[in-house]
């Protein structure tokens, strides 16, 4: 099986297309947009064989161009893909080099997210993947995965020779970079470290030792349920206080808040930024 080149991801569709492809590498590490990511000491430790999967808005993570095979998941929204629609491709495809970039893939989890045709990508070879129902059978109703957690579930699943590597996936709020509420963190934070206790995949630095377990170890005499209740029982307590501190919170910010409605109200058009249109005839990738 030949290493796939740059390019290679345009017009892939089913999973036995990308299968084909992402076999040939020794390891495929996708990288969060995290502050935990430190993107030169990671190259390093990945051979030439290794496939970096990236997110989105890069600019996250990079500061220059990135020259290793690497991939981009762009994931659809009810109006396409974000990084299109802000009129960002440019600036997060600039971070390719076209020799080491396989491309795009164009991803949706859901039946309102919208997948774009390759040509809204400017030129990038992009293929697509439509995961609609992917984690429906186990994940949190009302709340939607991200799109790490299920490309990192979805290549477990295709049981590719190579080794399957989350960095920076600390699901961490930092002063830089926001954690959405629309997805379960904590679920996926479980289920992720499960899952890597399993040897389904790996976190880059390790899991940490479960304190619980060395919990129950120390009070040997006593069911595990017990402890598992009592350690809910602390959880539940910490959750009221903090509960009411944050209603404290809000009462004292409605006058901020409200502020801030009205001038967001007030924005010009001109002044929020539009997609960019592509060219006619522009080739597809």
């Amino acid at each position: 099986m030949g290493f796939p080149v740059g390019g290679a991801a345009a017009g892939l569709t089913t999973t036995d297309d990308w299968r084909s492809k992402l076999a040939a590498f020794s390891h495929i590490v996708l990288v969060a947009n995290s502050d935990a990511v430190d993107i030169g000491s990671l190259q390093t430790q990945f051979p030439p064989t290794a496939l970096f999967v990236f997110f989105n808005k890069v600019y996250k993570v990079l500061d220059r161009p990135f020259h290793r095979p690497s991939l981009l998941i762009s994931r659809g929204q009810p109006r396409g893909a974000n990084i299109v629609y802000r009129g960002e491709v440019g600036d997060v495809v600039k971070f390719f080099p076209k020799e080491y970039f396989l491309g795009i893939m164009n991803i949706r989890l859901g039946l309102e997210e919208k997948l774009n045709p390759a040509a809204d990508f400017q030129g990038a070879p992009t293929g697509h993947l439509d995961l609609v129902g992917f984690c429906r059978d186990f994940y949190t109703d009302g709340k939607t995965p991200t799109s790490g957690f299920a490309i990192a579930l979805w290549l477990s699943d295709l049981k590719l020779p190579g080794a399957i590597v989350l960095a920076g996936f600390s699901a961490k709020r930092s002063e830089k970079w926001r954690v959405v509420s629309v997805h379960d963190w904590t679920f996926e934070q479980t289920f992720l470290r499960l899952f890597a206790r399993l040897g389904k995949i790996t976190i880059h630095g390790g899991v940490s030792a479960n304190a619980y377990a060395k919990l129950a170890e120390r009070f040997c005499e006593i069911p595990t349920a017990e402890i598992s209740l009592a350690a809910a029982e602390v959880l539940s307590e910490r959750l009221s206080n903090t509960d009411a501190e944050v209603d404290r919170l809000i009462s004292l910010t409605n006058m901020i808040r409200s502020t801030d409605n009205f001038l967001r109200r007030l924005k010009p058009k001109f002044l929020k930024r539009r997609p960019q249109r592509n060219a006619g005839g522009q080739n597809e990738g």
